[in-house]
């Protein structure tokens, strides 16, 4: 990155006027009579930008070789980093041609993970897709609102299905978590492309470009309690019967769920004491899943029932840092 700099000079009798470097003027294609947008940032720097750059021209477009020599689940990974990164275009490529394989398992994936990208080009040796989300439709706190939503609502069903000891409960769990997955890594090309553009970050809700950093811990966050929820409804499906309703467990995943929901209240919270409040009670519930741990552990089921008041208290001690994250966005820089 080189940096040039230029001397402001004054004319007229209000203009202050400054000169711009000749080769970023070239590079953007930038003619006189055109229109730059001047766009004041929270650091007090200027963003200059021009303004009338076509979608088309404008859309990021990448070109990814498939290495056979990996497998799917590989190439797959590679294509989901350049959906990450913000690429609008992406272009996966191979001389030799895709098997059947490999062919339906990158475009089922690509269906069930990544929200927006769709597959709008095939052939033989070619897969384009092309993200087609509009981010008015989905801004962050849409995104984020969704997630809880399942998670709690995931949350909530495992225990059920420990309790009744239900089968079709606990593996619809399980299955939800791509859901879960897919909003999460939407949240994370949000927030990537909106660092770099201030106009996304205004879509999306982002206030201060320091806000990404912070939301994208409380996102992680939610996705990782999506997790155990996931975990406590395989530990059910170990089990050969339900958990009496009586049993502490309960008690325990109550309180988890009442902080988890605490936390994700406390983002739009301002008062920072009001969210400590929230942090020492998440610290105080995962200590009391400490309390209720089994002695014996080689009785039926006790081995499951440990693993679940685990993910029971990592959901309160996840819920303990997206409330730590909240009263560090809280604060104000001056």
């Amino acid at each position: 990155m080189t940096k040039d700099k230029r001397k402001v000079q004054f004319t007229g009798n209000s203009t202050y006027i400054v000169s711009l470097p000749i080769k970023w003027v070239r590079d953007i294609g930038l003619e006189a009579g055109d229109t730059l947008t001047l766009t004041p940032m929270p650091n007090r720097t200027l963003l200059v930008s021009p303004s009338a750059v076509s979608k088309e021209n404008s859309a990021l477009k990448a070109t990814i070789d498939y290495v056979h020599s990996d497998s799917a689940e590989n190439n797959l990974r590679i294509l989901i980093s350049h959906y990450l990164v913000g690429y609008d275009v992406i272009r996966l490529t191979t001389k030799k041609g895709f098997s059947a394989y490999d062919r339906k398992f990158i475009k089922d994936s690509v269906r069930q993970k990544l929200i927006g990208l769709e597959l709008v080009e095939e052939s033989r040796n070619e897969l384009v897709f092309q993200c087609l989300l509009n981010y008015n439709d989905l801004p962050l706190s849409r995104v984020i609102k969704n997630m809880y939503g399942l998670v709690l609502s995931m949350l909530e069903d495992s225990m059920s299905a420990l309790r009744d000891h239900n089968v079709e409960i606990a593996e619809d769990v399980v299955q939800r978590d791509d859901d879960v997955d897919r909003f999460y890594l939407l949240s994370v090309r949000q927030l990537k492309a909106s660092i770099d553009d201030i106009e996304l970050s205004e879509k999306i809700g982002i206030r201060h470009p320091r806000e990404c950093l912070g939301y994208r811990l409380i996102t992680k966050c939610i996705e990782r309690v999506g997790d155990h929820a996931v975990r406590i409804s395989k530990n059910v499906l170990k089990m050969d019967s339900g958990v009496s309703a009586d049993d502490p467990i309960f008690q325990m995943a109550d309180l988890s769920r009442k902080v988890f929901e605490s936390s994700i209240g406390s983002m739009t919270e301002e008062d920072p004491q009001a969210i400590n409040n929230i942090v020492v009670e998440a610290k105080k519930v995962s200590q009391f899943g400490v309390s209720l741990e089994p002695q014996d552990c080689d009785g039926s089921g006790n081995i499951e029932l440990s693993m679940i008041l685990e993910s029971l208290r990592r959901v309160s001690e996840y819920s303990a840092d997206i409330a730590e994250v909240a009263i560090n966005m809280n604060i104000r820089q001056a």
